[in-house]
C-alpha cells in the first residue's frame, strides 16, 4: 500500500487518455483489496472477489458503488483520514446523511485547485463572492472548504474573497462596490441563495461570472438547469452562466461554461448506465444513470454510480438531466446494512 500511496496523486494529475485505462486497472484493483465495502459490492453484484483478475476490455465493465452506500458504510481503503466530509441534506431530511472520509485533505486541494484552473484556462479574477448559506454553518462541508481554498490559494489571480451567510443586502452592497471599481468579481452559489438574490437585487450583473452549484436543500422546487439559468440569466443581467458538478462523495469536480455541458478534467470520466439493468450502459445521446470513474477518489471508491440522469457526448461532456426514479432502479440494496 506504502508504494502506491507514494506517488499516485502525481500519477493521477499527468494521466492522459493513454494512460488513463491502465490507472483504472491499478485502481480498481488497489480498491477491491483494501475496501472492503467495494469489495463486497463486487462479489454479491459480478462475483468478483478480492483474487480475482478483472480482465475489462472497456470501461463499462467495472463495477460501480451505488452513491447511497456512502450513508450506510464507511467507504474507504485506509484506517486513518485527515477529514470528513458530509453531505447537507435538505431542511426536511434526516440526519442519514452520505459521508466521505478523506485519507488526505491536501490531495482533496490538489484535485480542486488544478481542476478549476484546468476548466477556465486563462481566465484571471480580481475577488471572490461565496454565496453559501446554511453551508457556512458546517465545519464538514466539502464546498466551503474548496472555496476557501481558492480564496487562500489565490486562484486565477484572485486577491480576496468573502463569504455570505443570510445578509443578501451586504452582498448587493460589497457588489456594488467592487463593480464600481473595475474588479473582475466571480460570485460561487447555490441555486437557493441565487434565486433570492434575484428578488431583491436592483441591478444588472453584466460582467460577473456567476457559478451556480446547484441545490435548492428542500427551500423550493426543484428546477431543470436550463430553466434555472433562464431565471438567473434574465433576472441578474448575466448572459451566459457556469455551473459546477461536484458531490461530497466525489473529490473532483466537473464544470459547464455553455449549453449545459460538463466537462470532465482528464483524471474523470464520466458513463451512462441503464436504469434497469446495472450491468447494460448507454450510448452517446441516450438519457440514462450518471456513472462516475473519479481517480482522486483513490482512497475510497473511485467507480460511483450517482442518483442523477443525464446523457454523454461523443466529445466526452455530459449533460445532468434530472434525477433518478427509483421505481425503475434495480441492484441498489443488495448490501445487508
Amino acid at each position: 500500500m506504502h508504494n502506491f500511496e507514494l506517488d499516485i496523486t502525481d500519477r493521477i494529475l499527468k494521466v492522459d487518455e493513454d494512460k488513463f485505462k491502465d490507472l483504472v486497472d491499478e485502481i480498481f484493483q488497489f480498491q477491491l483489496s483494501n475496501n472492503d465495502i467495494y469489495a463486497q459490492w463486487c462479489k454479491i453484484f459480478y462475483g468478483i472477489d478480492k483474487q480475482s483478475s478483472l480482465n475489462v476490455e472497456i470501461l463499462d465493465h467495472y463495477p460501480f458503488l451505488p452513491i447511497s452506500h456512502f450513508k450506510s458504510h464507511k467507504v474507504t481503503c485506509f484506517p486513518t483520514h485527515d477529514i470528513i466530509f458530509r453531505s447537507s441534506g435538505t431542511t426536511s431530511s434526516s440526519s442519514n446523511t452520505s459521508k466521505h472520509y478523506i485519507h488526505k485533505v491536501n490531495d482533496y486541494k490538489k484535485s480542486y485547485l488544478n481542476g478549476f484552473k484546468n476548466a477556465v484556462k486563462e481566465q484571471k479574477f480580481d475577488v471572490i463572492m461565496a454565496l453559501l448559506p446554511s453551508y457556512l454553518d458546517r465545519s464538514d462541508s466539502g464546498l466551503i472548504h474548496m472555496v476557501q481554498g481558492f480564496i487562500d490559494e489565490k486562484i486565477c489571480g484572485v486577491n480576496e474573497g468573502k463569504f455570505y451567510n443570510q445578509d443578501i443586502d451586504l452582498f448587493i452592497k460589497d457588489l456594488k462596490i467592487h463593480q464600481n471599481d473595475g474588479k473582475k468579481i466571480l460570485v460561487v452559489g447555490v441555486t437557493f441563495a441565487l434565486l433570492q438574490l434575484c428578488e431583491k437585487i436592483n441591478l444588472k450583473m453584466s460582467g460577473v461570472n456567476i457559478i451556480e452549484t446547484g441545490g435548492m436543500k428542500g427551500r423550493g422546487k426543484e428546477l431543470i438547469r436550463a430553466e434555472l439559468h433562464e431565471i438567473l440569466s434574465s433576472k441578474l443581467g448575466v448572459g451566459n452562466i457556469w455551473s459546477e458538478y461536484g458531490m461530497t462523495e466525489l473529490t473532483s469536480q466537473a464544470y459547464s461554461f455553455s449549453e449545459g455541458k460538463f466537462i470532465c478534467p482528464p483524471w474523470m470520466k464520466v458513463l451512462i448506465q441503464d436504469p434497469s439493468d446495472p450491468k447494460n450502459f448507454m450510448d452517446y445521446g441516450k438519457t440514462g444513470r450518471i456513472c462516475v470513474i473519479d481517480l482522486f477518489n483513490y482512497h475510497s471508491c473511485s467507480f460511483i454510480a450517482t442518483e442523477d440522469l443525464g446523457k454523454l457526448h461523443r466529445d466526452g461532456s455530459f449533460e445532468v438531466l434530472g434525477r433518478l426514479d427509483y421505481s425503475d432502479v434495480r441492484g441498489c440494496n443488495l448490501m445487508i446494512q
